[in-house]
C-alpha cells in the first residue's frame, strides 16, 4: 500500500511475461524470509523469487504470489491480490487471498471451510445453465474452436487478479469461472481452496483435478463452478481446446 497510487518503479519481465514493481519485488521479499522464518523446513516457490527445483523435493511448501493483477495495481485500481498456500502433496490445505485496497482477506483451510473478513462463504446453489450464468471469463475463451457448437451466451466479466476471480465464485458473487489457458500454480492454488471449501467443482479444463508444484508450474487452466454448471462446461468444451 506504501507504493500504490505513487508511480512505483515498474519494469517488464523478460518474454513479454508482463509488468513488475518495486512493490511486488518488496512483498516477495517481506513473505519469503517472514514465512520462511517461521517455517524453515517448508520449500518457496514465488512468481518473483528464481525458480529453484529443491522446492520439489518438499513435501510442503508456500507458493505465493506477492502480487496478482500486477496492471491493475500500476493503474491505481483496487482489484489486484496478495495470494499465499500452503500446498501438502501437490494439494493446497491452506491459503489466504487479500485484497488491500479494498480490506477483503479470504482465507480457507481443508475441511474447515472458507471466510471472507471472518464470514462463512458458500458458493451459488442455484442450477442456472451455462447460457444463463453469470462467469468470470476473458473473450478469448469464448472462441467458437474452443466450444462443441456455439459458445455458451453467457453474461460475461471480469476482475484482472485470477486468485481474485475464484475468491469471487467462492463467496457466490458469480455463478463461475472459466480460464482454458495454461495457469501459473501461484494464480491459481490460494483461490482452488476457497472454491472447494466453499462447495463448488474446481478442475482444470480437462476436468482433471488440480495439481501444484510439478516442473512445469502450472495447470491446464481452470474451471471453477457448482457441480452442474461445471459438468455442463465440461461437456461442451472442445477436448483439448486452450486459448494462446
Amino acid at each position: 500500500m506504501h507504493h500504490w497510487g505513487r508511480d512505483p518503479e515498474t519494469w517488464e519481465k523478460p518474454g513479454d511475461a508482463g509488468p513488475v514493481t518495486e512493490a511486488d519485488i518488496a512483498v516477495d521479499t517481506f513473505l519469503r524470509e517472514t514465512l520462511m522464518a517461521a517455517r524453515p523446513g517448508y520449500g518457496w516457490m514465488s512468481e518473483e523469487t528464481p525458480d529453484d527445483p529443491a522446492h520439489r523435493q518438499r513435501e510442503t511448501l508456500f507458493i505465493v504470489d506477492p502480487i496478482d493483477g500486477t496492471r491493475a495495481y500500476v493503474k491505481g485500481e483496487e482489484t489486484w491480490a496478495h495470494a499465499i498456500t500452503v500446498v501438502q502433496n501437490g494439494a493446497p490445505v491452506a491459503g489466504v487471498v487479500h485484497l488491500p485496497a479494498k480490506d477483503l482477506l479470504y482465507a480457507a483451510e481443508r475441511e474447515r471451510g472458507a471466510t471472507c473478513n471472518g464470514a462463512p462463504l458458500t458458493a451459488r446453489r442455484e442450477m442456472t445453465g451455462l447460457d444463463a450464468a453469470d462467469m468470470l471469463v476473458t473473450r478469448p475463451n469464448l472462441a467458437p474452436h474452443l466450444w462443441r457448437g456455439a459458445p455458451p451466451g453467457l453474461t460475461r466479466h471480469f476482475r484482472p487478479s485470477l486468485a481474485y476471480r475464484l475468491a469471487l465464485v467462492a463467496e457466490g458473487r458469480f455463478d463461475g469461472m472459466i480460464t482454458l489457458r495454461d495457469s501459473w500454480d501461484w494464480d491459481v492454488a490460494a483461490g482452488a481452496l476457497l472454491v472447494a471449501e466453499a462447495g463448488a467443482t474446481v478442475t482444470d479444463r480437462a476436468g482433471a483435478p488440480l495439481r501444484f508444484n510439478a516442473p512445469e508450474r502450472k495447470t491446464a487452466g481452470v474451471i471453477a463452478a457448482p457441480a452442474p454448471l461445471h459438468a455442463e462446461a465440461l461437456s461442451r468444451l472442445t477436448p483439448g481446446g486452450a486459448t494462446p
